[in-house]
């Protein structure tokens, strides 16, 4: 330390995101911070909220422990992104889409202490209590989200058995004079997220006060938020927080249209109503907003930013949402980097090329964003960065503030992912001569055909340009000759038809042969929560095929 400094109080504060919400409360106090159909809050509204639950929480006495939550998009899942860590506890958000099964699983692992749960997915919580009640003692308290005006469930629903309290009446017992707990360390676990299991089982991902400060204002950034932006919440706030836009929303004094269910027609409806600026969403909201029926749409009355995640978006679904009038920004992350880690930041000289083009290289991931230090391809074996030819294929590895703390109970894993002082992701990609990085697949994903690599994301681009499709994934199949060849599943549009040997020739007119599928399946495709195609569940389906060397084609 220089001569003359002093590190004190007055020039050391453990970053977090909580702190976003006293400024804004003042900044954006009379702004609306959520509208959720009738229901709408100001900030200062939602300040007095959150401090009101913290209290509440805080008055439970559950230490650090973990509160978990099985809410939607509405109102009450916001206000616990800031009340839950202001009361010193940790939010673990599950996924509405889990059966009880593997919720009883999660709230065990996770230790919950408090369960808040909206009325819509009551019946998971219970069915996972009774799976724990057989093996703990303890349950966690359970607290019920209503809809505004809606009664508490009657006998055969009740919520009391468990001596609970339904959201609002809880709510009302929490003290505005509560002070805030603030981390005693920025490095303090804030959240619990996770993973999404398309792989393997879930793991749970632990995020930092620090690293969410850090990428809420990182993710706003890449999404060219200015101040009071009106943001639409198609991405689910479970998961990775969402992409740390809850407390990102909030630094920017904006607007949260919430929504609990996503289609095409609340998005072009809110859209319209709320005059929103931004909104997210993997590449399947992108897909159903172009596919939406002439019914469901409406005039955008501006310039739409859509930040897009999760798989890479193929260029045709981006060229198209263009042509609607939304602008798209991709962003590539995991679960394990916060969400939202990278961008394919936009180069003027870019703008000549023709659309086809800067389709394709808006679907790369480009660099790591601000709050991140470094992404890199490298060598998984040597840890070298593979050469800038846009051919050498690596995986992707992430190293800076943004990189979860570590998996919860899972030292083991843990240490495999950051073996070599660096994040190992799973993706397999290539990096470009100006630097930016192209994932080609999932390490698990890669095809590899008589000794020639498949990148099933070039395969998946090429069958979405077919007009006829509306969703496609590829996987490989077992073959005696080749070892694997390509299988694809397709989702075709309502009212169309191609056979699958029309599609094979359109895909071996456009790529090597030997990367064409080889089989096609007619069929809807498995998606988590979070758009992303469960491969796993169709490699399964391709195995049971059976190995054949000939070309099979199949329509269920």
């Amino acid at each position: 330390m220089m001569e003359g400094t002093v590190r004190c109080s007055a020039n050391d504060v453990p970053l977090s995101p909580i702190s976003f919400l006293s400024r804004t409360a003042i900044a954006y106090r009379d702004s609306l911070s959520v509208v959720y159909g009738d229901v709408k809050y100001t900030w200062q509204d939602t300040h007095r909220r959150c401090i009101k639950l913290a209290s509440a929480i805080a008055r439970l006495e559950i230490s650090r422990g973990d509160v978990a939550t099985l809410v939607p998009n509405v109102p009450a899942m916001y206000e616990l992104h800031f009340g839950v860590p202001m009361a010193g506890a940790i939010l673990c958000t599950l996924n509405i889409r889990h059966d009880s099964a593997m919720v009883a699983m999660l709230l065990k692992h996770s230790e919950a202490k408090v369960v808040f749960v909206d009325y819509q997915f009551l019946h998971i919580v219970q069915g996972a209590f009774e799976i724990l009640s057989k093996t703990i003692a303890n349950l966690p308290r359970l607290i019920l989200i209503l809809e505004c005006g809606q009664p508490v469930p009657t006998t055969g629903e009740s919520v009391s058995t468990f001596g609970n309290l339904e959201y609002e009446s809880f709510l009302a017992t929490g003290k505005l004079d509560f002070e805030v707990r603030q981390p005693n360390d920025e490095w303090d676990p804030i959240s619990l997220n996770y993973t999404s299991g398309t792989t393997s089982s879930p793991k749970g991902v632990i995020y930092s006060h620090r690293g969410a400060y850090l990428n809420s204002l990182a993710t706003a950034l890449i999404f060219e938020m200015g101040s009071m932006p009106k943001y639409l919440w198609c991405v689910p706030m479970f998961h990775c927080n969402g992409w740390c836009l809850t407390w990102g929303v909030a630094a920017m004094g904006g607007t949260n249209i919430c929504q609990r269910n996503v289609t095409a027609k609340s998005i072009f409806d809110s859209i319209a109503q709320h005059n929103v600026t931004h909104l997210g969403g993997a590449p399947t909201v992108l897909n159903m907003i172009i596919n939406a029926p002439p019914r469901d749409r409406r005039p955008l009355p501006r310039k739409v930013r859509v930040m897009t995640g999760a798989a890479p978006p193929p260029p045709q679904v981006l060229y198209k949402m263009e042509e609607l009038g939304f602008e798209v920004t991709h962003s590539y992350g995991l679960t394990e980097t916060y969400g939202p880690s990278t961008v394919c930041s936009w180069k003027t000289e870019w703008n000549v090329l023709p659309r086809d083009t800067q389709a394709k290289i808006k679907s790369r991931q480009g660099l790591q964003h601000l709050g991140l230090e470094e992404v890199d391809i490298k060598d998984p074996v040597t840890m070298k960065s593979v050469p800038s030819d846009a051919k050498t294929i690596g995986e992707a590895m992430f190293r800076g503030n943004t990189v979860m703390n570590g998996y919860l109970k899972n030292l083991e894993a843990t240490q495999d992912a950051f073996k070599g002082g660096w994040f190992r992701s799973g993706d397999l990609g290539v990096k470009h001569p100006d630097g930016y990085i192209e994932l080609k697949d999932r390490s698990k994903d890669i095809i590899i055909s008589g000794g020639e690599n498949v990148s099933t994301i070039e395969v998946e681009s090429v069958i979405f340009t077919h007009p006829s499709v509306l969703d496609a994934a590829v996987v490989g199949r077992p073959d005696d000759y080749w070892g694997e060849t390509p299988c694809a599943f397709v989702k075709l549009k309502d009212g169309c038809d191609v056979s699958a040997e029309e599609l094979i020739k359109y895909c071996r007119d456009r790529l090597p042969h030997y990367m064409a599928p080889r089989t096609v399946v007619f069929e809807d495709l498995p998606k988590t929560s979070t758009g992303k195609t469960q491969k796993f569940v169709l490699r399964e389906k391709a195995k049971a095929m059976g190995s054949l060397s000939k070309a099979i084609t199949s329509k269920l």
